[in-house]
């Protein structure tokens, strides 16, 4: 089989997470309370209070979210004072975006562009900070001209901080694979590896690489639906244990390596 092209994985890409926004829809509430007050305080334990913490000063921010999904994370930036430019390939997570906003009450915030990023129209050096989180290990194919992409609409020396899967333990990932644990991947994603870091580094100054879920990993069988504000305070507990003793475990050099999510950050040239 031959390998598909970019606008074949579009096609693949914009239709899973359709089908995503479809599911979620029928259940979409407003934004929980806790969920806002644990952001604006956020501890650093978990990879998203991590990337927060590092938008400080949120207020008056024009912020891009790439691969912005069902409005999630814009919603939330837009809630803690940030201007939010979400972009997605899913028409149909871009319509629940929008209806999310409207929700909220941050339609004056927010707007949501559906293309993708090689085909995106949105002005230059516009952002003072770049988000992603969980979408470069979608884009590997066409990494190197993404992130041109990227730091071309965000300002001189703005933020770039992005969520992702990152396999720096080739034999700890093998492993991994012999053990069936079902996942919601798309065909094409993989975690990424040294040689896609190296592409980062070269577009993003200062890259830094902070490690995340090693014995968090078990989180999925702690937190229900992996939802942290929701869950019952022992489980809470027990979640805040794995997360403590990966901050400590990951800051030997060589244990860092194993930390499966990572927030990687550094700033626009």
């Amino acid at each position: 089989m031959g390998q598909r092209s970019a606008a074949e994985r579009w096609e693949d890409e914009a239709r899973f997470f359709d089908e995503v926004a479809a599911a979620r829809d029928a259940g979409l509430n407003p934004l929980d309370p806790r969920v806002l007050d644990r952001y604006a305080r956020p501890r650093r334990m978990y990879p998203k209070e991590c990337a927060v913490s590092l938008l400080s000063g949120l207020a008056g921010l024009e912020v891009l979210d790439v691969g912005c999904g069902d409005g999630e994370n814009a919603i939330l930036l837009a809630r803690l004072g940030a201007r939010v430019t979400g972009l997605d390939v899913s028409p149909g997570a871009i319509a629940l975006a929008e209806k999310r906003a409207r929700m909220e009450g941050v339609l004056d915030r927010t707007r949501f562009v559906c293309a993708p990023v090689a085909t995106a129209r949105l002005e230059a050096r516009q952002f003072d900070a770049i988000w992603v989180d969980n979408v470069l290990h979608h884009l590997l194919d066409e990494l190197p001209a993404t992130l041109t992409a990227l730091c071309g609409w965000a300002r001189p020396g703005a933020l770039f901080v992005a969520i992702e899967p990152v396999n720096r333990a080739p034999l700890l990932r093998r492993v991994r694979r012999l053990i069936p644990v079902r996942t919601d991947a798309t065909p094409d994603e993989r975690p990424l590896e040294e040689r896609d870091l190296g592409v980062l580094r070269a577009h993003v100054e200062g890259l830094r690489i902070e490690p995340f879920h090693l014995l968090a990993r078990l989180l999925r069988f702690v937190l229900p639906g992996l939802q942290y504000e929701t869950a019952t305070r022992p489980r809470r507990l027990l979640a805040d244990v794995l997360a403590a003793a990966d901050a400590v475990l990951l800051r030997h050099p060589r244990i860092a390596e194993l930390g499966g999510l990572c927030v990687l950050h550094g700033r626009v040239p």
